[in-house]
C-alpha cells in the first residue's frame, strides 16, 4: 500500500469513528422516461429529479403506480408527505435521479437496499450504451432476497404458478389455502410474464396487481409492474447475466464531483448490520481510489446518512480528476 492509500484509508477510519457517533402526464406501457445514455467514462450518475404536482387527493402508492415508482423509493424521497393522504396541490419529487451500483454494467443488476432493477442493455448498432431503471418488490423478513450472481434461464409468458410447500403451509395457517397449481389468469400472483433464474424457486415476474411494487412483500423473488415485467421480457434475451447485490450506501463520480446516497436499512436486519458503517466505507474507498487527496465534506455526508432519502447528494467540491484515472470509475 503506497502512502496516498494508507492516508485514504486512514481518513476513512476516521470518518468511519465520526459517522458511528450519529445516529406529469401519467406513464405509456413502454417506461421511455426510465431509460438513459450511460454517463461518459469516469462518470456514474444517470437521471434527473423530477418534481409533480398531486392534481387530486390521492396516496403515494397511487402515484407510484401512475409514474412506474415503487412505494418506498417515493416515501424516502418525500419524508414531510403523508404517504396515505396526499393532499391536492402537494408537490411530490420523483426520485429519478441515481448513481449506479458498483460492479460490472451489464446484464441485469438488482440492487435490494434501493429496490430497483437496472438493465443495462447490449450496445446498439451507433454502439450506444444505455441503462433502465424499474422499481421491484424484494423478499421480506425471513423470506430475504439471494445476494447472488445468476443467468436469465427461460422466458415464460403466461406461466402457472407452484407455489412451494413451505408457501402453502403459510397460507393455509392464516386460512387462505392455495392449490397446488395456480394456472394463468387474473388470480396468479406471477402476472403474464417471467423471466426464470439459475437458482431455484427464485423469480423476476409481474403481478396481478399494481400495488405493492417497491416493497419488502414477496417470498424472495423480484416482482415488477406488469408493463415493466413485459418490456424486460421482450427485450432480455436468455443468459443474461444477473446480479444481485445489497448496496445501501452508493457514491459516484459526475464530472469530476462526488455524490453519495443512502437508502435506509431493510427490516429483518440485525442491529448490528443496521448500525453498522463497514458498507459506507466500502463505498468510499472504491469512489476514493480515483482522488485519494479529495476534499471530502463530513458535514453532507453525516446529513446523507441522517436522512437516508435514497437521492443523489453532492459531499464534496467539482474538481478536475487525473485524466489517466477517468476510465477507472466505469
Amino acid at each position: 500500500m503506497n502512502m496516498k492509500s494508507l492516508a485514504s484509508w486512514c481518513r476513512l477510519i476516521a470518518l468511519g469513528a465520526l459517522l458511528a457517533l450519529t445516529a406529469l402526464p401519467g406513464r405509456a406501457d413502454a417506461p421511455a422516461h426510465l431509460r438513459w445514455p450511460l454517463p461518459a467514462p469516469g462518470n456514474d450518475l444517470v437521471g434527473e429529479l423530477r418534481t409533480v404536482i398531486a392534481d387530486r387527493d390521492t396516496t403515494l402508492v397511487d402515484i407510484g403506480v401512475r409514474y412506474g415508482f415503487g412505494y418506498e423509493e417515493l416515501r424516502n424521497a418525500n419524508p414531510a408527505v403523508d404517504a396515505w393522504l396526499v393532499r391536492k396541490g402537494t408537490s411530490i419529487t420523483l426520485p429519478s435521479r441515481f448513481i449506479l451500483p458498483r460492479g460490472p454494467r451489464e446484464g441485469i443488476v438488482i440492487n435490494t437496499a434501493e429496490m430497483r432493477l437496472y438493465y443495462y442493455p447490449r450496445p446498439g448498432a451507433d454502439g450506444q450504451r444505455f441503462v433502465e431503471v424499474f422499481p421491484v418488490s424484494i423478499g421480506r423478513g425471513d423470506w430475504s432476497t439471494p445476494l447472488t450472481s445468476t443467468r436469465v434461464t427461460v422466458k415464460q409468458k403466461d406461466p402457472a404458478w407452484y407455489p412451494p410447500e413451505s408457501i402453502r403451509r403459510e397460507h393455509a395457517a392464516d386460512g387462505r389455502p392455495l392449490p397446488k397449481v395456480v394456472p394463468p389468469g387474473p388470480n396468479n400472483p406471477l402476472g403474464q410474464h417471467v423471466l426464470r433464474l439459475g437458482i431455484p424457486s427464485y423469480l423476476i415476474h409481474g403481478t396481478n396487481s399494481q400495488y405493492g411494487i417497491g416493497m419488502q412483500v414477496t417470498h424472495g423473488c423480484m416482482r415488477l409492474y406488469p408493463q415493466d415485467i413485459k418490456h424486460l421480457y421482450e427485450t432480455v434475451p436468455v443468459n443474461t447475466p444477473v446480479h444481485i447485490v445489497y448496496q445501501p450506501y452508493k457514491t459516484g463520480w459526475d464530472n469530476g464531483q462526488l455524490f453519495l446516497e443512502v437508502h435506509p436499512p431493510l427490516d429483518g436486519l440485525s442491529e448490528e448490520e443496521m448500525t453498522s458503517v463497514t458498507p459506507l466505507l466500502e463505498a468510499m474507498s472504491s469512489a476514493l481510489e480515483v482522488a485519494p487527496d479529495y476534499p471530502l465534506d463530513s458535514t453532507a455526508i453525516q446529513l446523507a446518512r441522517a436522512e437516508q432519502n435514497g437521492l443523489p447528494r453532492a459531499i464534496g467540491p467539482r474538481i478536475a480528476l487525473p485524466a489517466d484515472t477517468r476510465v477507472a470509475v466505469q
